[in-house]
């Protein structure tokens, strides 16, 4: 919110953002659906989603927190209604989870993102600022903003182990591609972490990049300041300030 920059003190920031909650987005809300004695329910539904950003989540589990943790009764349909209200108000963004080799959406679990991450700090009174969800959000923003359709990639695989008899055992999983990300003909596969300072690091982040086999771009960006670089893979690394300055930045590899 640019009048944030216009503020002075960090109180007057966060009275702001708080005050934009109750008298622009949540009234405008249960006002334009006509949402009668729900905005209880409102609020509490965007803390849960301020909390999970960057988590798999679903309407059902959702409804099962409200029961569980606040002792009230509501339906996942409407939790569902209402949390496309949200979006409708670009209050917060989703990513579906995609699945790479099947080349097919799963309806749920899915992730949401804040589109502005200052009003989800200030909803939950900077509790939680973790920095990987946060990082993570901050990259599904500017790829939305460069005009990109953001997913969720699921990489399946399934093999065999041996075990510690030394027999062998089928194995199968699922491992995750933080944004699977589409523009045209154009794509990319993208990770997002803090740090990849050791070699047992990096090998973790890249796992579910390796299992692809199509020739799409491959990229991790890291929290850290480095020199864009090409592992022996081919995948790109590069920082998260040179990859949101530049826009061109994402295509490095491929130059």
């Amino acid at each position: 919110m640019p009048y944030v920059l216009s503020l002075k003190t960090a109180e007057e920031k966060s009275r702001y953002l708080k005050n934009l909650f109750e008298e622009t987005y949540l009234k405008d809300i249960i006002e334009r659906n006509v949402i009668r004695n729900d905005k209880e329910v409102l609020g509490i539904l965007l803390d849960f989603v301020s909390f999970a950003i960057g988590s798999l989540t679903n309407p059902l589990k959702l409804a099962n927190r409200f029961r569980s943790e606040k002792k009230i009764s509501i339906s996942h349909s409407t939790i569902m209604r209402y949390l496309e209200y949200f979006e409708e108000s670009y209050i917060i963004g989703s990513a579906h989870r995609y699945d790479i080799k099947g080349a097919a959406y799963f309806e749920t679990p899915l992730k949401y993102y804040f589109s502005d991450l200052g009003l989800r700090n200030t909803r939950l009174n900077f509790r939680q600022i973790e920095e990987t969800h946060i990082m993570e959000n901050i990259i599904y923003n500017e790829l939305v903003r460069r005009g990109y359709n953001v997913d969720v990639g699921v990489v399946p695989y399934s093999g065999r182990e041996r075990t510690a008899n030394g027999r062998e055992k089928k194995i199968r999983g699922q491992l995750e591609v933080d944004f699977v990300v589409n523009r045209g003909n154009r794509r990319y596969y993208i990770q997002s972490t803090l740090h990849i300072d050791d070699l047992q690091k990096r090998a973790q982040e890249v796992q579910s990049l390796c299992r692809i086999d199509d020739s799409f771009q491959k990229i991790v960006v890291v929290w850290d300041d480095i020199i864009p670089w090409l592992d022996e893979k081919g995948i790109q690394y590069i920082g998260v300030e040179e990859f949101l300055l530049d826009a061109d930045a994402i295509d490095w590899g491929g130059k």
